[in-house]
């Protein structure tokens, strides 16, 4: 008898506890409003010195500045630390600077969005968000030696810090038109020599003694070399 009640017991509780784990677990189910994204948090731009490389953007002396050559250094005696050559976004001015190896640097939150150069207004260059259609505006100055390059309809990066315009990057390859050339000489080849040419925009490049007037090309915007024709 005693092992009958004690298998009636446990029939009849399994169902109980059944109940009970499915009420927990419809209970347990989240709920519209915990389904909502996070709140975001502003972002802690840290990194080592350890971890710098060519490319890193660092904030020193409250500037932007990009890491152009770096190279770690363990002497013989005395601690490591890395070498750095640095470009300021901001002057453009080009310095060396050391950091003890493994110190807390400050990375400089620099990012990048993709404008397109619609027209020149007066000394100011025009860049549109197609997405948006918000245009950016840019003087002679900060465009600099780049203007040479630029054609309108071209797409290119602006780089942003503190919720300004710090400077910009031309695409590596452009394509752009021969306006001036001495005319090329019959049997010229690509071997045999190069002319100064004007292209559209201004810029003057050596070219293969075959290129013509009207002939389009692509340049390195890098090196402001000849490539090749388009």
């Amino acid at each position: 008898m005693a092992g009958a009640a004690t298998a009636t017991f446990n029939v009849s509780s399994t169902p109980s506890l059944l109940r009970r784990s499915s009420l927990i677990s419809l209970s347990s189910k989240p709920s519209i409003l915990s389904l909502r994204p996070l709140p975001k948090y502003p972002r802690i731009y840290a990194l080592s010195s350890n971890d710098i490389k060519v490319g890193t953007n660092i904030e020193v002396d409250g500037a932007p500045w990009r890491v152009l050559e770096f190279l770690h250094v363990k002497p013989g005696k005395g601690a490591a630390f890395v070498r750095t050559k640095m470009r300021n976004y901001v002057t453009g001015n080009t310095v060396e600077k050391t950091f003890r190896a493994g110190s807390s640097i400050e990375e400089a939150d620099v990012f990048k969005e993709t404008k397109q150069f619609t027209y020149k207004d007066g000394v100011q260059f025009v860049f549109m968000d197609l997405n948006t259609f918000e245009e950016t505006r840019l003087n002679e100055k900060d465009v600099g030696d780049k203007t040479k390059w630029l054609k309108e309809g071209m797409d290119c990066n602006l780089l942003f810090w503190n919720g300004k315009v710090i400077d910009f990057e031309l695409p590596i390859t452009v394509k752009l038109t021969v306006a001036d050339v001495d005319p090329g000489l019959k049997g010229d080849t690509a071997q045999g020599g190069s002319k100064p040419a004007t292209l559209d925009t201004g810029a003057v490049v050596n070219v293969p003694l075959f290129v013509n007037i009207g002939d389009e090309i692509l340049v390195d915007t890098r090196t402001g070399q000849y490539m090749s024709r388009a």
